[in-house]
Parts: C-alpha cells; structure tokens; sequence
C-alpha cells in the first residue's frame, strides 16, 4: 500500500506498508493508512497484532482497522480533539474484543500504534503493546516508544542487546486489547515542529526483533517508504529461524520535499511607444 498526502508545508507526506506472513498458518497483522474526508492534510496510520486461536487474532485486528477508521472519517479539527479520538478508539476497541470473548471461548487480544499527522506540523500517536513506533529525523534515531511488556524484558537496540538475544527472550505483554483485570492503557507521545526528513515507522514485533534501529533509519533515508518496507522484510524474513518466522508487518511515513511550483506567468503584447 503507498499513501501521499500533499500538504501546504514545504514537505509531503508519502507512505508505504509491507507484510509478510511468515511461517504462520494465517496473518493476524493487519494494517492501514488513511485520511481524514472532514479534515483536509490529516492522514493516520493505524498498526495491530492480533493474538488468539481459532482466527480470533484476526477478528482482534480487523476490529481495531474498522474502529480506527470509522473514527477518522468522522473527525474534525473543529469539533474534535486528536488525543481524545486516539483514547475514545483504543477504549472501544478493548470494549468490543471483551464482548467478542463473552459471545464465545476465544480469547482474541491485540496491539494497537495509532500515528496522525496534522498540517500544523505535529504528529500525536498512541500504543498499546509491544508493538512501536519509531520518530527518526533523517537516518538518526530521535525516539521510539516503550514496550508494555514485563519489565528487564530486552528492548530493542539497547545496549548489550543483540539481535539472536532479543529472539530467544519470551515477552510477557502487561497491557493489551482485550486483556483480563481492567482496560489496558494508551501510552500517548508528540511531536510538533515536523519537517522534511522526519520519518516514522510502526511495526509488529516479528518486524522489530530482526532489525536494529541503525537497519531502520538506513533503509528509510535512503529510499522511498514502499521500497524502505520491502527491503526491511526481506532482511527479517532472512534473519528468522527456520519455520519460526511470526507474521510481519510494518508502515513507513516520511515527509519529503514538495514539488516546487512553476510560476505562472502572463506574457502580454509589448506595445511600442512613439
């Protein structure tokens, strides 16, 4: 999936997705980028894990990419306030999977990373989970968001951390849609004063634990955010043990310089004074 989104800023905004589905017998990812018809320049991109046999993990994912989007063709920078649309979506979600469990004996949860990007510059985002978003300015790493996972858990691209550790080390998820024990909570983060070269990336743990953030910030600079995706899912899927390899996905959302505009010129008759 590829996204653009012209803006009035001295940037654009592009975008690209990728998934891979592993050695999983089904992909429990699911992913999306979209604008907003009631506000002009907003784009988001939305990011699950479903987890949960017999196909609930899906219906977990697919629950957050309709809640998700149905919220954004609805907003509007007049009347609504993003971080309270990111908390109201996480909340109804996590409501909705709840019941999907009382209705029968699957357990379906999910990871959620909701990013927006206003054309005041700013980018407002939330997570539930382990799975990230990454802030990059140009192929430097500026901030990534915190796994909610049991603490000592090894983070990605901390130090003392490499990659075969960071695979073989179980993650116990601590907050969760559709998590027993109380509504999860939305880590939410800022950024404001956006401009071209910044990027971010929001991934699935079986794209992150096979990637270092330098991998990352490489690949995204270097290259448009649809062929950035591809080449980072070839090297996880390489990297993955054998019949190992978890679901795969990711979103790349960079903002690049916008084309110049050509002055447009009248050109009239010349008039020879005598």
């Amino acid at each position: 999936m590829e996204f653009t989104v012209a803006t009035k800023m001295t940037y654009k905004i592009d975008a690209g997705t990728g998934q891979h589905i592993g050695d999983r017998s089904e992909q429990q990812d699911r992913i999306t980028l979209m604008g907003a018809p009631k506000a002009p320049g907003y784009m988001m991109a939305v990011l699950a894990d479903g987890m949960g046999g017999a196909s609930s993990g899906v219906m977990a994912a697919e629950q957050v990419i309709r809640t998700a989007s149905h919220a954004f063709e609805n907003f509007s920078p007049l009347t609504d306030d993003i971080e309270s649309m990111l908390r109201d979506v996480a909340s109804e979600i996590h409501t909705v999977i709840k019941l999907q469990t009382l209705a029968s004996e699957a357990r379906p949860q999910s990871t959620l990373v909701l990013l927006v990007l206003t054309p005041e510059q700013t980018a407002i985002w939330g997570h539930v989970g382990d799975s990230r978003l990454y802030r990059f300015s140009g192929p430097n790493l500026a901030e990534r968001t915190v796994d909610h996972t049991q603490p000592g858990t090894p983070q990605s691209g901390t130090a003392g951390c490499g990659l075969s550790e960071r695979r073989a080390s179980p993650r116990l998820l601590l907050n969760v849609l559709g998590q027993n024990g109380g509504e999860p909570i939305l880590t939410i983060g800022r950024h404001a004063g956006l401009k071209e070269g910044d990027a971010f990336v929001l991934c699935t743990d079986g794209m992150w634990q096979y990637c270092s953030d330098a991998e990352f910030g490489a690949a995204i600079a270097m290259n448009a955010p649809r062929e950035a995706a591809q080449m980072l899912m070839r090297k996880a899927r390489e990297r993955a043990l054998p019949g190992e390899a978890d679901n795969c996905s990711l979103a790349i959302v960079k903002l690049v310089a916008s084309p110049k505009q050509k002055p447009d010129f009248q050109i009239g008759k010349m008039r020879r004074a005598v």
